[in-house]
């Protein structure tokens, strides 16, 4: 039984700074005044995939065709939804589909992974198709769940109509849109193993040889720690590039939509991500909370601008959950948050950037959840720590 009673108090100011508490659908973006890279891009947008702060945006709003980077939503709602030893089957209506192709038999079956390996480096109309009717029932099925994924992430521009891109009216999205969507994807780490693929052979059933896909993202081979994702080009939408890179254990992804120079805007764009917004690791796990009986229950790192530190607000807010007339040592052997004493919401220049909860000194503080990359499959409805803690919280701090 959740315990109602509850007290909050409020502590504003002398708090170290402790680890970010919100990912991809949580901080706004809080662009610094740092002038942006050039790009020959139509819209274009980079962002820290840790925290999900958009660091540069070029009409990163504007709805526009996206081609084939609509398979980035293709791929994480395949993954999500199901398992990756799966038999996904090539009917009549995934064959032979116009534009780019794995040329896949009618009736042929291949692994849901390997599938998807064919989707993201060779992005394949047929593979799409063929698993948007394998996972939800027909295509129409899986744009249904295409668009409320987009939803429960946040995407407030995007609407999809397929799982392949080709182009459609009503199938659209943005270039902030699809860097949070990037961001989201690259959290999962079966998502992140297949983009940074450059070569995949997967069994052929109807011949003597393997099939073998080369990864059309040129980034992979052109810029130092790229690690992603995905290619896109229609008569329509033109050129689009979703990359992604690591360095120093920093994860950048960049978005261009309509861009000719995208090889070169890309670098640009991600070399500027890491000269001007580098991860500043601000507090570690388990460090003591100031004059207090507390310490975080998380580290904290996220990209700032050279100055923004300063800006940097911190909020302590505590929950009272001691019922009258027990002592503290009841109080430990019958607490339902088992030590949580509260959280520390953190601003920066009055924007919300996120969250990290704190504990009692000598309470148990759960491990952050992993999703398990296994080799059999999907990640199903796992939600990752951050969102299991705004649930508890929902929880504690409700009227």
């Amino acid at each position: 039984m959740w315990m109602r009673k509850k007290i909050m108090k409020v502590i504003v100011g002398v708090l170290m700074p402790v680890m970010l508490f919100s990912s991809l659908m949580g901080p706004p973006s809080v662009q610094a005044a740092v002038t942006g890279p050039s790009t020959h891009a139509q819209s274009a947008s980079l962002i820290d995939v840790t925290s999900g702060r958009i660091l540069y945006s070029k009409d990163g709003d504007k709805e526009l065709r996206i081609a084939s980077l609509t398979k980035i939503m293709t791929a994480i709602v395949a993954i999500e939804e199901g398992r990756l030893d799966e038999k996904v089957k090539v009917t009549s209506s995934a064959f032979a589909k116009e534009g780019s192709s794995l040329y896949l038999k009618l009736g042929e079956e291949m692994t849901l992974e390997n599938m998807l390996y064919g989707l993201m480096l060779r992005s394949g109309n047929d593979a799409a198709s063929a698993i948007a009717e394998h996972i939800g029932g027909s295509e129409e099925g899986f744009v249904l769940l295409m668009n409320r994924k987009a939803e429960q992430i946040g995407l407030t521009h995007s609407h999809f109509m397929n799982p392949h891109g080709l182009d459609a009216e009503g199938h659209y999205s943005t270039a902030n849109d699809l860097a949070k969507l990037t961001a989201y994807a690259l959290h999962n780490p079966v998502f992140k193993r297949i983009v940074a693929t450059e070569n995949k052979s997967a069994p052929n059933p109807n011949e003597s040889w393997e099939y073998s896909w080369h990864n059309k993202n040129k980034m992979l081979r052109l810029y130092e720690g790229a690690d992603g994702v995905k290619t896109g080009y229609t008569k329509k939408a033109f050129r689009c590039l979703v990359s992604s890179a690591t360095r120093d254990g920093q994860q950048l992804a960049a978005v261009t939509l309509n861009d000719g120079d995208d090889w070169n805007d890309h670098a640009r764009m991600l070399d500027f991500g890491f000269e001007h917004f580098p991860l500043v690791e601000i507090a570690e796990q388990e460090q003591p909370v100031q004059n207090m009986e507390l310490v975080t229950g998380r580290g904290f790192k996220y990209p700032l601008a050279k100055g923004e530190e300063e800006s940097l607000t911190k909020k302590l807010i505590l929950l009272d959950n001691r019922a009258q007339g027990t002592t503290a040592e009841e109080e430990q052997s019958t607490d339902p948050t088992f030590g949580l004493a509260g959280r520390v919401d953190m601003h920066l220049k009055g924007e919300f950037i996120g969250s990290v909860p704190v504990y009692r000194k000598g309470s148990y503080i759960p491990p952050e959840p992993k999703i398990e990359d296994d080799a059999l499959g999907g990640i199903g409805d796992s939600v990752t720590w951050i969102s299991a803690w705004k649930a508890v919280l929902s929880r504690l701090l409700s009227p």
